[in-house]
C-alpha cells in the first residue's frame, strides 16, 4: 500500500537524484581534458575534438558569472596546469570560502542587480581591453547572469534605473526569452557585446543552460554568442507588455531614441569577424536534468512521461494544462511519473509576499488536487538552483491532503496564493524543498506522482 509520505518521499529522491547527476565537474570531464598545456575540447559526441596550446597565448583570462560562476570556476581551476597563469573575474550569489589572488570575486545581485553586478562588468570589460591575438579567454556563463553581471550601455542610467527596469521586466509576464531580448539592448555586455570587447583573443564560452537548447542565446542573456534579435522585436516587446511607461525616465529615454551604433555594434563586419574566434559548448543543461529525473522514476518503478509543452506559460494556465494531463495518464498507468521542465511566469501586480514561481504553482495545484483527497497523488515543483523566487526554499510539494491541512492551520490557501506569499503556508506544513544554493541552475522541475492500487478493495 502506498501513502502520501511515500510519494513525498519519491518526489524528493527524483529531484534530489537529478541535482546529484548534473555534477558540474563531471561535466568538465565529459567535455575537456588537459593532456599538459593542450586543452583537448569534446564539444559533443558526433564532432571531432579540437586541440588548443594554451602556452603559445601570453595571456589566459577567465570571466565567470552566474549562479554556478563558482563551481564552474572551481572544476576549471582543478583542471587547469599550474603552467598556465591566469587572470579573471567571477560574479556569483556569494565569495567563495577560498579565493584563487588572481580572481576578482564579486557578489552580484539577483533576480535584481546591484553595484557589485556593476563592478564585475566594469572590471571584466577592462580586463578584456587588454586582450590581444595572443591571449585566450574562457568564457564561464550560467543563468542569473543577466542580473550579477550587468552594466548600461548609457552610462548616464544610474543603478537605481537599472534596478527598476529589471525589477519591470521580471514583473511585467514577459516569457525569458523576450525578457532577454530587451535586455540586449540595454547593457553593455550583453547581446554578444562581452565577447566584442576582446575582438582579437580567441575565445571558449562554456554555458550551464538554463534555457532550452534551441534558444541558447537567452542565457545570461547572450553576453558572448552572436545576437539574432531585431530592434524591431524588441519595441513590439516594449509596447506589447506597456513597458515603456513603467520605466525610469532615464531608460525609457533611451529606448525611444535607440542609437544607430546599437545594431552595427553586433551585427556588422567587424562584429562577425570577431565571432569567428568564439567557440562554444554547452556543458550542461535542462536536458540532462529532466533525463536524470527520469532514469530515477524509472528506477523507482514509475511509468513516465515527458510533458514540456507548458514551458514559459503563466503559472495558472500550466498548472491546468498538467494536471488535465495527470488525471488522463494516471488512468491509464497504475505508477504514474509525469514531469515537466522549464520555467513557469508569474506575473506580480503588487508587492510579493515570501515565495517564488515553484511554490505558487505548487499551490495552485494543492487547490485542484483537493477535490481527490484520499487519492495518492503529489505535485513537487522546485528550481535546481535551490532558490525559489525570494524565499529560502527551492521549492515545495502539495498533495491531496495541502488545502485541508493549510486551513486547520487557519492559513487561507486562495489569500495566500492571491498575495504570492505561499512559503509560509508550506513552511508550517514541512513540504518545503529546502536544498540551500545548488551552485547550478538548469531551469525548474516539475514533478507530478499517482498511485492506482490494482485491487479496488485496498484501502489506501
Amino acid at each position: 500500500m502506498t501513502t502520501l509520505d511515500d510519494l513525498h518521499t519519491a518526489a524528493e529522491d527524483i529531484f534530489r537524484h537529478a541535482l546529484a547527476a548534473c555534477d558540474i565537474g563531471r561535466s568538465f570531464d565529459r567535455h575537456l581534458h588537459f593532456e599538459g598545456t593542450v586543452l583537448v575540447h569534446h564539444p559533443s559526441s558526433v564532432l571531432k575534438p579540437v586541440a588548443i596550446e594554451l602556452k603559445e597565448y601570453k595571456k589566459v583570462f577567465v570571466i565567470a558569472f552566474g549562479k554556478a560562476a563558482l563551481a564552474m570556476l572551481d572544476a576549471l581551476l582543478e583542471r587547469l596546469p599550474k603552467k598556465i597563469q591566469i587572470r579573471g573575474v567571477c560574479s556569483a550569489p556569494q565569495l567563495p570560502q577560498k579565493r584563487n589572488w588572481r580572481i576578482r570575486y564579486f557578489t552580484g545581485g539577483h533576480p535584481l542587480p546591484n553595484r557589485d553586478s556593476f563592478e564585475a562588468a566594469e572590471t571584466a570589460l577592462k580586463l578584456l581591453k587588454r586582450a590581444r591575438k595572443d591571449t585566450f579567454v574562457f568564457f564561464l556563463v550560467s543563468g542569473g547572469g543577466s542580473a550579477m553581471f550587468e552594466l548600461p550601455r548609457d552610462s548616464r542610467i544610474t543603478l537605481e534605473d537599472s534596478i527598476a527596469f529589471h525589477e519591470t521586466l521580471v514583473a511585467s509576464g514577459a516569457t525569458i526569452t523576450e525578457i532577454n531580448t530587451v535586455r540586449k539592448y540595454f547593457s553593455a555586455v550583453k547581446g554578444g557585446r562581452l565577447a566584442l570587447a576582446a575582438p582579437e583573443a580567441e575565445k571558449l564560452t562554456l554555458l550551464v543552460a538554463d534555457v532550452p537548447l534551441k534558444d541558447l542565446g537567452a542565457v545570461a542573456s547572450s553576453p558572448t554568442l552572436p545576437d539574432h534579435s531585431t530592434p524591431e522585436e524588441c519595441r513590439e516587446i516594449l509596447v506589447r507588455y506597456e513597458l515603456l511607461e513603467k520605466f525610469p525616465p532615464a531608460v525609457r529615454a533611451y529606448f525611444e531614441s535607440l542609437p544607430p551604433e546599437v545594431i552595427q555594434e553586433t551585427h556588422g563586419p567587424e562584429a562577425k569577424e570577431s565571432f569567428q574566434h568564439t567557440k562554444f559548448d554547452t556543458l550542461l543543461s535542462n536536458y540532462d536534468f529532466v533525463n536524470a529525473a527520469r532514469d530515477r522514476a524509472h528506477e523507482l518503478g514509475f511509468r513516465v512521461v515527458i510533458d514540456n509543452t507548458c514551458d514559459d506559460w503563466d503559472y495558472t494556465d500550466a498548472a491546468r494544462y498538467l494536471l488535465k494531463r495527470f488525471h488522463e495518464l494516471r488512468a491509464e498507468h497504475p505508477r504514474l511519473c509525469l514531469l515537466s521542465s522549464g520555467e513557469v511566469t508569474v506575473p506580480l501586480d503588487r508587492d510579493p509576499g515570501c515565495g517564488g514561481r515553484n511554490q505558487q504553482f505548487a499551490l495552485a495545484t494543492a487547490l485542484e488536487l483537493a477535490r481527490h483527497e484520499g487519492q495518492p497523488m503529489v505535485v513537487l515543483s522546485a528550481g535546481s538552483d535551490g532558490i525559489d523566487g525570494n524565499s529560502p526554499a527551492a521549492g515545495a510539494i502539495a498533495d491531496t491532503t495541502t488545502v485541508s491541512r493549510a486551513r486547520a492551520y487557519h492559513f487561507d490557501p486562495e489569500e495566500n496564493l492571491r498575495r504570492f506569499d505561499t512559503c509560509p503556508l508550506f513552511t508550517a506544513l514541512g513540504d518545503t524543498v529546502m536544498t540551500g544554493p545548488t551552485g547550478n541552475n538548469l531551469r525548474d522541475l516539475r514533478i507530478l506522482l499517482a498511485v492506482r492500487e490494482e485491487n479496488p478493495q485496498m484501502t489506501l
